[in-house]
């Protein structure tokens, strides 16, 4: 077949840098580096019968599937691919690509990571020892057949949850796909292995230090949630909204200014993978590779092309809305620590009029 939108519009796109970026939400340059990692894994051997699938156009058609979130229908008659043939092609991708990046751009981070998150948190959020933000999101789906409500949240729609900390510059450093959407995020990070890590104290945390230009106490590096987490020794949280003194508004608009970005991080990612803004029609195996394969392209393309997308406002990433448990007396002196301290002189940050 020779009429397809790989053979026609491909080595015309690559003649028009712009016109490729659009297309393919990436450079020329990021998508053959693309391809170079994945190619051995997604090339088939020609058969008597059939010639088989480039590796290019099966990136090409798994990145427009993410691109633009269009059905398999409008796929097979833009690329003049079986439907079935497509299918196979965007599943293989996604796993292909998850596979073969997530060890190099969404690492096990280590104490050394942690610090370096550390220092951009500090930097960008003026909130020291935050060494990450960690928040759910829905991703909407049909409705898998035989699962009752399992997937029914509560904006009344079917999803699964992405439950993610991000850093400070808009990159997952964890991830945890595929729960129910009807579970609370509280209970979905406390089952996560990343939840685990942290509630456990199993993560490489750098260990408790004093706050920057004071000489104690020592306080622990935590990641920041909101009112849905329970709090632990590395996890705080905002105050309750009523009857709040000066001090823990301070804190309280602090920790937001951190939190935002992994808002932030997941308005990205819809605004760059347009399948995520609408209901995605698959098996639910499938849905979980394709939520992984967005994640690891979203890593990878904030590496090798680190400029700020253009957030939207209209995103079907739902935000988790629960209320977890209140901390122990012990964290909770802890956040009154952290709430002490941006009071101080040393804290003390003057905003920019």
């Amino acid at each position: 077949m020779t009429e397809g939108a790989f053979e026609l519009l491909y080595p015309e796109l690559r003649l028009y840098p712009e016109k490729f970026y659009n297309y393919f939400r990436m450079t020329i340059d990021t998508f053959d580096d693309l391809l170079e990692r994945v190619s051995p894994k997604l090339t088939r051997m020609d058969t008597s019968f059939r010639r088989c699938v480039s590796p290019t156009e099966r990136l090409m058609v798994t990145i427009r599937f993410l691109a633009t979130g269009d059905s398999f229908t409008s796929l097979h008659y833009n690329f003049r691919l079986g439907i079935s043939t497509i299918s196979s092609i965007v599943k293989e991708t996604c796993k292909v690509l998850w596979d073969e990046l997530h060890d190099e751009f969404i690492p096990t981070p280590n104490r050394q990571r942690w610090l370096q998150i550390e220092e951009k948190f500090r930097e960008v959020c003026q909130f020291p020892h935050c060494v990450g933000a960690v928040d759910g999101k829905h991703i909407r789906i049909i409705k898998p057949p035989g699962t009752g409500s399992e997937f029914f949240n509560y904006k009344k729609y079917f999803s699964i949850v992405l439950m993610a900390i991000a850093d400070a510059e808009y990159r997952f450093v964890a991830v945890d796909i595929g729960a129910y959407g009807r579970t609370n995020d509280s209970m979905i990070f406390k089952n996560s292995f990343m939840g685990r890590s942290v509630y456990n104290r199993r993560f490489d945390f750098p260990p408790p230090e004093p706050m920057p230009g004071t000489n104690g106490p020592p306080l622990p590096y935590v990641l920041v949630g909101d009112e849905a987490f329970q709090m632990a020794g590395n996890l705080i949280k905002p105050y309750a909204s009523r009857g709040l003194d000066g001090k823990k508004q301070n804190f309280n608009y602090r920790l937001t200014r951190a939190r935002r970005m992994v808002e932030c991080t997941f308005g990205i990612l819809v605004s760059k993978w347009r399948v995520f803004a609408k209901p995605i029609q698959l098996k639910i195996e499938t849905v979980d590779e394709v939520v992984k394969c967005g994640v690891v392209l979203h890593n990878f393309l904030r590496t090798k092309e680190p400029t700020i997308e253009r957030l939207t406002e209209d995103s079907e990433l739902t935000s988790i809305s629960t209320f977890g448990p209140r901390g122990s007396v012990a964290v909770s002196a802890m956040r009154d620590a952290f709430a002490d301290y941006f009071c101080s002189d040393a804290g003390r940050f003057q905003w920019p009029d």
